[in-house]
Protein backbone atom coordinates (compact mmCIF):
# COMPACT_ATOMS: atom_id res chain seq x y z
CA UNK A 1 0.00 0.00 0.00
CA UNK A 2 1.58 3.08 -1.09
CA UNK A 3 -0.79 5.86 -0.05
CA UNK A 4 -3.09 5.88 3.05
CA UNK A 5 -5.98 7.96 3.35
CA UNK A 6 -6.86 8.45 6.78
CA UNK A 7 -10.51 10.84 7.43
CA UNK A 8 -10.77 12.71 11.10
CA UNK A 9 -7.98 14.50 12.25
CA UNK A 10 -8.55 14.16 15.94
CA UNK A 11 -6.86 12.28 18.75
CA UNK A 12 -6.86 8.81 16.46
CA UNK A 13 -6.29 10.14 13.24
CA UNK A 14 -3.60 12.31 13.51
CA UNK A 15 -1.78 9.41 15.69
CA UNK A 16 -2.17 7.00 12.85
CA UNK A 17 -0.95 9.66 10.70
CA UNK A 18 1.69 10.34 12.50
CA UNK A 19 2.84 6.68 12.57
CA UNK A 20 2.25 5.97 9.11
CA UNK A 21 4.58 8.57 7.78
CA UNK A 22 7.41 7.07 10.25
CA UNK A 23 6.96 4.15 8.64
CA UNK A 24 7.74 5.53 5.43
CA UNK A 25 4.04 5.86 4.17
CA UNK A 26 2.61 8.73 2.31
CA UNK A 27 -0.80 10.01 3.96
CA UNK A 28 -3.72 12.00 3.09
CA UNK A 29 -5.24 13.31 6.20
CA UNK A 30 -8.71 14.91 5.43
CA UNK A 31 -11.44 16.78 7.98
CA UNK A 32 -13.94 18.90 6.81
CA UNK A 33 -12.70 21.35 9.73
CA UNK A 34 -9.21 22.93 8.62
CA UNK A 35 -8.73 24.63 12.25
CA UNK A 36 -8.56 20.13 13.44
CA UNK A 37 -6.22 19.85 10.48
CA UNK A 38 -3.96 22.50 11.59
CA UNK A 39 -4.39 21.12 15.56
CA UNK A 40 -3.50 17.79 14.35
CA UNK A 41 -0.23 19.05 11.79
CA UNK A 42 0.73 20.94 14.74
CA UNK A 43 0.60 18.15 17.44
CA UNK A 44 2.19 15.33 15.31
CA UNK A 45 5.07 18.12 15.17
CA UNK A 46 5.31 18.49 18.63
CA UNK A 47 5.25 14.41 19.45
CA UNK A 48 7.80 14.24 16.50
CA UNK A 49 9.95 16.65 17.97
CA UNK A 50 9.97 15.01 21.42
CA UNK A 51 10.92 11.87 19.63
CA UNK A 52 13.85 13.24 18.05
CA UNK A 53 14.75 14.73 21.13
CA UNK A 54 14.89 11.23 22.49
CA UNK A 55 17.17 10.09 19.36
CA UNK A 56 13.67 7.84 18.76
CA UNK A 57 13.61 9.30 15.03
CA UNK A 58 15.60 7.33 11.67
CA UNK A 59 14.61 10.09 9.88
CA UNK A 60 14.99 14.02 10.14
CA UNK A 61 11.31 15.21 11.05
CA UNK A 62 10.93 17.65 8.00
CA UNK A 63 11.04 14.49 5.86
CA UNK A 64 8.23 12.74 8.22
CA UNK A 65 6.43 15.44 8.31
CA UNK A 66 6.26 16.25 4.59
CA UNK A 67 4.62 12.59 3.81
CA UNK A 68 1.73 13.75 5.43
CA UNK A 69 -0.90 16.06 2.71
CA UNK A 70 -3.49 17.46 4.87
CA UNK A 71 -6.85 18.50 2.70
CA UNK A 72 -10.46 19.42 3.67
CA UNK A 73 -11.83 17.64 0.54
CA UNK A 74 -13.01 14.37 0.75
CA UNK A 75 -12.34 13.26 -3.30
CA UNK A 76 -8.90 13.34 -2.43
CA UNK A 77 -9.38 9.90 -0.65
CA UNK A 78 -9.98 8.27 -4.48
CA UNK A 79 -5.98 8.70 -3.95
CA UNK A 80 -5.24 6.17 -1.70
CA UNK A 81 -5.27 1.99 -1.57
CA UNK A 82 -6.64 1.95 2.00
CA UNK A 83 -8.71 4.38 3.62
CA UNK A 84 -9.21 4.63 7.45
CA UNK A 85 -12.24 5.85 8.81
CA UNK A 86 -11.40 7.61 12.19
CA UNK A 87 -14.71 9.64 13.21
CA UNK A 88 -16.51 10.19 15.95
CA UNK A 89 -18.30 6.99 17.11
CA UNK A 90 -21.41 7.00 15.78
CA UNK A 91 -22.78 4.56 13.97
CA UNK A 92 -25.23 6.98 11.39
CA UNK A 93 -21.79 9.02 10.62
CA UNK A 94 -20.02 5.93 9.81
CA UNK A 95 -22.40 4.60 7.27
CA UNK A 96 -22.86 8.11 5.88
CA UNK A 97 -19.09 8.27 5.24
CA UNK A 98 -18.59 5.09 3.95
CA UNK A 99 -21.33 5.36 1.19
CA UNK A 100 -19.59 8.55 0.10
CA UNK A 101 -16.43 6.74 0.25
CA UNK A 102 -17.78 4.16 -2.34
CA UNK A 103 -18.92 6.42 -3.99
CA UNK A 104 -15.48 8.20 -4.64
CA UNK A 105 -12.88 5.47 -4.42
CA UNK A 106 -12.20 3.05 -7.04
CA UNK A 107 -13.22 -0.93 -6.27
CA UNK A 108 -9.69 -1.72 -5.37
CA UNK A 109 -9.42 0.32 -2.27
CA UNK A 110 -9.86 -0.82 1.25
CA UNK A 111 -11.75 1.06 3.35
CA UNK A 112 -11.25 0.21 6.97
CA UNK A 113 -12.69 1.50 9.96
CA UNK A 114 -11.04 2.45 13.50
CA UNK A 115 -14.51 1.91 15.34
CA UNK A 116 -14.15 0.42 18.94
CA UNK A 117 -17.54 -1.37 19.12
CA UNK A 118 -20.15 -0.73 16.20
CA UNK A 119 -20.13 -3.95 13.74
CA UNK A 120 -17.91 -4.12 10.80
CA UNK A 121 -20.81 -5.70 9.26
CA UNK A 122 -23.39 -2.99 9.91
CA UNK A 123 -20.73 -0.26 8.38
CA UNK A 124 -19.89 -2.31 5.39
CA UNK A 125 -23.74 -2.96 4.71
CA UNK A 126 -23.57 1.31 3.76
CA UNK A 127 -21.00 0.27 0.57
CA UNK A 128 -21.02 -2.22 -2.58
CA UNK A 129 -18.01 -3.53 -1.47
CA UNK A 130 -18.57 -5.59 1.47
CA UNK A 131 -15.74 -7.74 0.73
CA UNK A 132 -13.74 -4.79 0.85
CA UNK A 133 -14.58 -3.09 4.13
CA UNK A 134 -12.40 -4.07 7.37
CA UNK A 135 -12.01 -2.95 10.80
CA UNK A 136 -8.36 -2.17 12.23
CA UNK A 137 -9.09 -1.03 15.73
CA UNK A 138 -5.77 1.22 16.62
CA UNK A 139 -5.38 1.96 20.69
CA UNK A 140 -4.84 5.38 22.22
CA UNK A 141 -2.26 7.14 22.41
CA UNK A 142 -1.48 5.16 18.87
CA UNK A 143 2.60 6.15 18.40
CA UNK A 144 2.68 4.68 22.33
CA UNK A 145 0.25 1.17 21.95
CA UNK A 146 1.50 -1.73 19.99
CA UNK A 147 -1.37 -3.09 19.70
CA UNK A 148 -4.22 -3.32 16.57
CA UNK A 149 -7.47 -5.28 16.62
CA UNK A 150 -8.08 -6.45 13.23
CA UNK A 151 -11.92 -7.21 12.79
CA UNK A 152 -13.74 -9.03 9.98
CA UNK A 153 -17.17 -8.24 9.08
CA UNK A 154 -19.58 -11.07 7.45
CA UNK A 155 -18.25 -10.49 3.84
CA UNK A 156 -14.72 -9.32 4.62
CA UNK A 157 -12.16 -11.33 2.29
CA UNK A 158 -9.47 -13.35 3.30
CA UNK A 159 -6.95 -11.31 1.14
CA UNK A 160 -8.73 -7.96 2.59
CA UNK A 161 -8.29 -9.13 6.39
CA UNK A 162 -4.13 -10.06 5.01
CA UNK A 163 -3.68 -6.92 3.56
CA UNK A 164 -4.67 -5.04 6.29
CA UNK A 165 -2.86 -6.73 8.72
CA UNK A 166 0.63 -6.68 6.72
CA UNK A 167 0.16 -2.94 6.89
CA UNK A 168 -0.54 -2.77 10.82
CA UNK A 169 2.82 -4.79 11.28
CA UNK A 170 4.62 -2.76 8.80
CA UNK A 171 3.78 0.00 11.03
CA UNK A 172 5.63 -1.99 13.96
CA UNK A 173 2.36 -3.35 15.54
CA UNK A 174 1.09 -6.27 16.69
CA UNK A 175 -1.94 -7.66 15.97
CA UNK A 176 -4.96 -9.59 17.14
CA UNK A 177 -7.88 -10.83 15.24
CA UNK A 178 -11.51 -10.38 16.60
CA UNK A 179 -15.09 -11.42 15.56
CA UNK A 180 -17.60 -8.80 14.75
CA UNK A 181 -19.16 -8.84 17.73
CA UNK A 182 -19.53 -5.44 20.41
CA UNK A 183 -16.15 -3.76 21.57
CA UNK A 184 -14.55 -6.81 19.55
CA UNK A 185 -11.64 -8.20 22.07
CA UNK A 186 -10.13 -5.08 24.37
CA UNK A 187 -12.96 -2.70 24.80
CA UNK A 188 -15.53 -5.83 25.58
CA UNK A 189 -13.42 -6.33 28.82
CA UNK A 190 -12.13 -2.81 29.33
CA UNK A 191 -15.51 -0.74 29.19
CA UNK A 192 -17.64 -2.40 31.77
CA UNK A 193 -14.08 -2.18 33.99
CA UNK A 194 -14.34 1.88 33.25
CA UNK A 195 -18.06 2.29 33.85
CA UNK A 196 -17.75 0.38 37.57
CA UNK A 197 -15.38 2.93 38.21
CA UNK A 198 -17.38 5.92 37.17
CA UNK A 199 -20.39 4.41 38.97
CA UNK A 200 -17.90 4.33 42.17
CA UNK A 201 -17.09 7.63 42.05
CA UNK A 202 -20.99 8.67 41.31
CA UNK A 203 -21.99 7.06 44.49
CA UNK A 204 -19.41 8.32 46.88
CA UNK A 205 -17.04 4.94 47.42
CA UNK A 206 -13.73 6.83 47.37
CA UNK A 207 -12.71 10.16 45.89
CA UNK A 208 -11.31 10.19 42.02
CA UNK A 209 -7.73 10.32 43.45
CA UNK A 210 -8.06 7.22 45.38
CA UNK A 211 -10.38 5.31 43.45
CA UNK A 212 -7.13 5.64 40.87
CA UNK A 213 -4.75 5.13 43.02
CA UNK A 214 -6.50 1.79 44.43
CA UNK A 215 -6.19 0.52 40.69
CA UNK A 216 -2.95 1.61 40.07
CA UNK A 217 -1.22 0.31 42.78
CA UNK A 218 -3.91 -3.04 43.73
CA UNK A 219 -4.04 -4.14 40.37
CA UNK A 220 -0.65 -3.11 38.93
CA UNK A 221 -2.07 -1.34 35.87
CA UNK A 222 0.16 1.81 34.60
CA UNK A 223 -3.47 4.27 34.53
CA UNK A 224 -6.65 4.56 36.87
CA UNK A 225 -9.61 3.36 35.35
CA UNK A 226 -10.87 7.54 35.45
CA UNK A 227 -7.46 9.22 34.43
CA UNK A 228 -7.94 6.43 31.56
CA UNK A 229 -11.64 7.53 30.78
CA UNK A 230 -10.35 10.72 30.05
CA UNK A 231 -7.72 9.84 27.71
CA UNK A 232 -10.52 7.56 25.93
CA UNK A 233 -12.85 10.83 25.74
CA UNK A 234 -16.06 10.70 27.96
CA UNK A 235 -18.17 11.36 24.52
CA UNK A 236 -16.68 8.12 23.40
CA UNK A 237 -17.69 6.34 26.15
CA UNK A 238 -20.69 7.27 26.05
CA UNK A 239 -21.02 6.32 22.98
CA UNK A 240 -19.79 2.87 23.47
CA UNK A 241 -22.08 1.99 26.33
CA UNK A 242 -25.23 2.71 24.60
CA UNK A 243 -24.10 0.74 21.88
CA UNK A 244 -23.08 -2.36 23.89
CA UNK A 245 -26.88 -1.30 25.54
CA UNK A 246 -28.31 -1.78 22.89
CA UNK A 247 -26.85 -4.40 21.02
CA UNK A 248 -26.42 -7.06 24.49
CA UNK A 249 -29.85 -5.72 25.74
CA UNK A 250 -27.64 -6.13 29.51
CA UNK A 251 -28.24 -3.19 32.27
CA UNK A 252 -24.61 -3.90 33.26
CA UNK A 253 -23.85 -1.70 30.30
CA UNK A 254 -26.16 1.18 31.29
CA UNK A 255 -24.19 4.44 31.43
CA UNK A 256 -23.75 6.14 34.92
CA UNK A 257 -25.99 9.17 35.33
CA UNK A 258 -22.74 11.64 36.09
CA UNK A 259 -21.24 10.08 32.30
CA UNK A 260 -23.64 11.54 30.97
CA UNK A 261 -23.73 14.76 32.70
CA UNK A 262 -20.36 15.14 32.08
CA UNK A 263 -21.01 14.78 28.65
CA UNK A 264 -23.61 17.55 28.46
CA UNK A 265 -21.58 19.88 29.67
CA UNK A 266 -18.77 19.34 27.08
CA UNK A 267 -16.46 17.48 29.58
CA UNK A 268 -14.99 15.29 27.50
CA UNK A 269 -11.79 14.73 29.09
CA UNK A 270 -8.50 15.42 27.83
CA UNK A 271 -9.58 16.98 24.48
CA UNK A 272 -11.78 19.38 25.82
CA UNK A 273 -9.47 20.28 28.65
CA UNK A 274 -11.55 19.19 31.52
CA UNK A 275 -13.48 15.32 32.39
CA UNK A 276 -13.16 13.66 35.75
CA UNK A 277 -9.64 16.02 35.83
CA UNK A 278 -8.49 19.02 34.74
CA UNK A 279 -6.01 19.28 31.72
CA UNK A 280 -5.00 22.99 31.58
CA UNK A 281 -2.32 22.43 28.88
CA UNK A 282 -4.61 20.04 26.55
CA UNK A 283 -2.74 17.24 24.53
CA UNK A 284 0.18 19.25 24.08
Amino acid sequence: MQKIGIVGSGLMGSGIAQVTAQSGVEVLLADQDSDSLDRALAQIGKRLARLGEQGKLNEDIDVIQERIQASSDLDRMAEADLVIEAVSEKESLKRSLFEQLDALCPPSTVLASNTSSISITNIASATKRPDRVVGIHFFNPVPLMPLVEIIRGAATSDETSAAVTRFAEHLGKTVIHAKDSPGFVVNRILIPFLIEAIFALESGVASREDIDKGVTLGLGHPMGPLTLADFVGLDTLLSICEVYQREFGDPKYRPPVLLRRYVAAGWLGRKSGKGFYEYPNGNA
